[in-house]
């Protein structure tokens, strides 16, 4: 919905095919964020755990390719702009949150793609992910709603509300922040 909404903007009439281009991927790249709590929270229907969090990790991939479409799309088209953002000296009030949540997004990427080779348990990935994962949403969301630009107002709030009930969801039935416990002080605590 949003990205078609979106493709009736009449603010693109007047802009280049790579500017668009990076305004649809980081549009897809809101949708992708939506996908992820659902995936890994299996409430996609038809999906074992398994698959979900095969998918999840596929759709992570993807969205990093989303947003270095979006990024590189936007530094073709103006880079004094991008180096502004990249730097934190840019006027616009949505710049600084995108590029945070881009940052996020890179570095849970990263560990994700060396999580085996460092050695990371199961717990310290938890630890590790979910606060950049609320960056990552917190971020995403902020820099969206702030942008007036090609994506339509209502289908944006909408999308955006939809990413953060579904991350709030997930966090809230798995209870994250809960420390878990091995099956030896699982059945030391029955006794």
């Amino acid at each position: 919905m949003p990205i078609a909404a979106a493709g009736t903007s009449p603010l693109l009439a007047w802009r280049d095919p790579v500017y668009i281009l990076a305004c649809f991927a980081g549009i897809i790249a809101l949708g992708l964020v939506l996908v992820q709590p659902l995936l890994i929270g299996g409430y996609l229907s038809g999906l074992s755990a398994y698959r979900g969090r095969r998918i999840h990790h596929w759709i992570g991939g993807a969205l990093v390719v989303a947003v270095v479409v979006h990024v590189g799309g936007l530094w073709i088209t103006s880079p004094p702009d991008m180096i502004d953002a990249l730097l934190f000296v840019s006027p616009t009030p949505f710049s600084p949150w995108g590029v945070i949540a881009m940052w996020a997004i890179f570095a849970v990427a990263a560990l994700a793609a060396l999580r085996r080779r460092l050695g990371l348990r199961a717990q310290t990935w938890r630890i590790v992910h979910m606060p950049l994962a609320i960056i990552i949403v917190a971020g995403s969301v902020v820099h969206a709603m702030l942008i007036e630009g090609t994506m339509e107002t209502i289908s944006k709030a909408a999308l955006c509300a939809l990413v953060l009930a579904a991350s709030v969801k997930v966090m809230a039935d798995l209870r994250v922040w809960r420390k878990r416990t091995t099956s030896r002080e699982e059945s030391i605590a029955r006794q």
